[in-house]
């Protein structure tokens, strides 16, 4: 099993990628800073929404899923998924990043 970075630490470095590639981000939920799961509400300027939530591959690598569906929805369908998995696992991070293509700002296998 591959050795894997804290939850907090890949936070900070997701917020500085984003920043350093003109998509910025910000934290809309801290969760636990050692093994919190993440998702990541990406926003376009016309305000459709896309959430990404991690998962593994088969091999065990990090991935992502388009967990609202491979088309963006609305904000409120966002804020549902998002409040239902937060009852689900209190100790997830949300963050948001403006990315009008809908692909995060690190790198990242999309399922």
């Amino acid at each position: 099993m591959e050795p894997r970075v804290k939850a907090q630490l890949w936070v900070q470095m997701a917020l500085r990628l984003g920043d350093r590639d003109g998509r910025p981000g910000m934290v809309l939920r801290r969760g636990d800073a050692d093994a919190g799961g993440i998702l990541v509400v990406l926003r376009n300027r016309a305000g459709a929404v896309c959430v990404l939530s991690q998962t593994r591959t088969t091999g065990g690598d990090l991935a992502w899923m388009r967990s609202t569906g491979a088309d963006p929805v609305e904000q409120d369908k966002a804020d549902a998924y998002v409040a239902r998995q937060i009852k689900i696992d209190p100790d997830l991070w949300v963050l948001e990043f403006e990315a009008d293509d809908f692909l995060p700002p690190f790198e990242g296998k999309i399922l």
